[in-house]
């Protein structure tokens, strides 16, 4: 039997901030095999995001994040390790793009620069060897000029450019794991379209496991293997996209795919 790249059981999350404390994922199990696609659907607030930050051990802004469960990485649990250990596997084994380009990229650095960064830790590269590497990068996403862009600041580019930095930046490393979060939020549909095609050449040219995280039945219907829906914190369904799309077992999916208009005018997509 083969071993999945990540391995995830019983998972849970509880997040604190100062006026409450949220239990916002409640023992949760899945898989993700090497070179395989998951995605992950529900509705805003239903942990997704939560699920993702806790295989990076990141707390959302503002508040603490309490874990249970095993996340089991190639085999090693990510719970176990100290936070040197995981400062080296983020970027490095597991990257994430986070949902919003303009807060995830430091506004007074230039894009080389932060580029640079994550290539000098990870990579051990040279300054003239991490710029060189950025730029082809660049150019890998579809930035147009990147010889000159590279030294542009985050609000000299536009949202679907800056959704392209955020990838080149988390792809820098050639991780065995691309988390991508929501990653076409605020964007017209053309540039969505362009950036969901981005992620597939991506995970097929690199051979990266990739796990979509989205509110929207309609990108995943394209873009995975496999569709877990995520409804108060739990898995209520998971089966290859195609099943769950033909035959929807659980109440809240059905409302899901019910929610997605169809062009021909004929009601829901399903």
């Amino acid at each position: 039997m083969t071993v999945p790249l990540l391995s995830v059981r019983n998972l849970t999350a509880s997040v604190a901030t100062r006026h409450e404390r949220v239990q916002a994922v409640r023992g949760i199990s899945f898989d993700i095999g090497a070179n395989e696609a998951v995605g992950f659907v529900g509705e805003s607030g239903c942990g997704k995001s939560v699920t993702a930050r806790a295989l990076m051990r990141l707390a959302p802004e503002g508040a603490a994040i309490d874990l249970g469960g095993s996340i089991l990485f190639r085999g090693e649990d990510i719970l176990a390790l100290d936070e040197a250990a995981m400062r080296d596997l983020r970027g490095r084994r597991i990257a994430m793009v986070f949902q919003d380009p303009m807060t995830s990229l430091n506004p007074v650095m230039t894009i080389g620069a932060q580029m640079a960064d994550m290539l000098r830790r990870h990579l051990k590269l040279s300054g003239a060897a991490a710029r060189e590497r950025a730029i082809d990068l660049l150019g890998l996403v579809g930035i147009p000029d990147p010889e000159r862009r590279i030294d542009w600041h985050p609000h000299q580019f536009s949202g679907g450019q800056r959704q392209r930095v955020l990838i080149a930046i988390a792809i820098s490393c050639e991780p065995d794991l691309l988390i991508a979060d929501e990653p076409t939020t605020a964007l017209d549909v053309t540039v969505q379209a362009q950036i969901l095609r981005l992620l597939m050449r991506l995970r097929q040219e690199r051979g990266m496991a990739l796990m979509l995280i989205t509110h929207d039945f309609g990108v995943v219907a394209g873009m995975v293997d496999r569709v877990n829906v995520m409804y108060r914190g739990e898995i209520v369904e998971t089966g290859p996209v195609g099943e769950v799309f033909a035959s929807p077992r659980h109440a809240y999916t059905r409302a899901l795919l019910d929610a997605v208009p169809r062009l021909d005018g004929m009601g829901s997509a399903r």
